[in-house]
């Protein structure tokens, strides 16, 4: 099928080239700001779900399973009544990777890409699409507001259904540049078709939350501040001094006097419910008790309550622990 890609309302140009904020939305749907509208903005995941659940969060199977985007719905159809919304970058950036063989991905055909905000690198996904804009490239430096694709309703696992079409459209930060060498050591005989751009390797904030706050805020809004003033689900210390998130995000570390005279041997992380480590402060040897690799100094359980779909911390006879995912994701940041 060839795409066909046109040009946005006047309107919505006008507006969008006025505000100032870090970032946009991938389409012309700006229902999100319209109150009570959420069913115009939101795809959910069945016609008698709620919008809750096309939205960010602990959002599926009960609040069990974790959505790490918003599904945006189609404003236009073409003839034979498919989605036709063209996709923008949400902001200036480099693409970095896409897939056209969505049977590879349950993202279907996606676009990665990398922006450079307060010196922040932020990863927008858009999933689902049905072509990709002609010529698009690997190392492209697009603006926003550029047209991308084509909204679509590609899976892995079959055809999204057209009253349901929708990006799925997601802001993350990146783990581990080594991702395809752990992905191998701890998933042997699983394909992984997309190296490092594999979604286990990006981690999503609140994109809900980010559109919402520029609105609020307006030129005030920081993302730096906004990352930095995450609500930690736990705390944990890792024994390990050097590895690619460290690099990656340095404005994200905290001082500690003691650790820079006496030398790096590991670091206390708050991380947010959904695995994001907002704030990192080295530690010496000689604060850190006990010998384990990864060690849990608390737990806010209030947010483990409200938000227990990653299951990252688990309470056994009244005490809390590292469970096997939070293990995990602890063991591919510092891999």
């Amino acid at each position: 099928m060839k795409a066909t890609f046109i040009c946005l309302p006047a309107l919505f140009c006008c507006v969008a080239a006025s505000a100032q904020f870090p970032f946009r939305f991938p389409t012309a749907n700006t229902n999100l700001f319209v109150p009570g509208a959420e069913l115009k903005f939101f795809a959910p995941t069945e016609a008698d779900k709620p919008w809750t659940s096309g939205g960010f969060g602990c959002v599926r199977d009960n609040g069990w399973r974790m959505h790490e985007g918003l599904d945006i719905r189609h404003l236009q159809t073409d003839r034979r009544g498919e989605p036709a919304d063209p996709i923008m970058a949400a902001a200036d950036g480099t693409v970095v990777y896409f897939s056209d063989r969505p049977g590879l991905s349950n993202y279907g055909n996606y676009i990665v890409i990398r922006h450079v905000i307060e010196g922040i690198e932020i990863y927008s996904v858009y999933a689902h699409l049905s072509a990709i804009a002609p010529g698009l490239k690997v190392g492209e430096a697009v603006k926003a507001g550029d047209v991308i694709a084509t909204m679509g309703r590609t899976s892995d696992t079959g055809w999204i259904p057209k009253w349901r079409a929708h990006v799925h459209f997601e802001l993350n930060v990146f783990f581990n540049d080594r991702f395809a060498i752990w992905f191998k050591k701890n998933f042997r005989g699983e394909r992984n078709d997309h190296g490092q751009w594999n979604g286990l390797n990006l981690f999503a904030l609140d994109e809900r939350d980010i559109f919402l706050q520029e609105r609020a805020l307006g030129p005030k809004f920081s993302l730096l501040n906004y990352i930095r003033n995450q609500t930690a689900l736990c705390r944990v210390i890792v024994r390990a001094a050097h590895f690619p998130y460290l690099k990656r995000y340095p404005m994200l570390v905290t001082p500690n006097p003691v650790a820079q005279k006496q030398g790096v041997a590991g670091y206390e992380m708050a991380i947010n419910y959904n695995g994001v480590p907002f704030a990192l402060m080295p530690l010496a040897a000689s604060e850190i008790k006990g010998r384990a690799r990864f060690q849990l100094v608390s737990v806010n359980e209030a947010v483990e309550k409200a938000n227990p779909c990653r299951r990252l911390v688990v309470k056994r006879r009244g005490h809390w622990e590292l469970a096997n995912e939070g293990i995990r994701l602890l063991d591919l940041l510092t891999f």
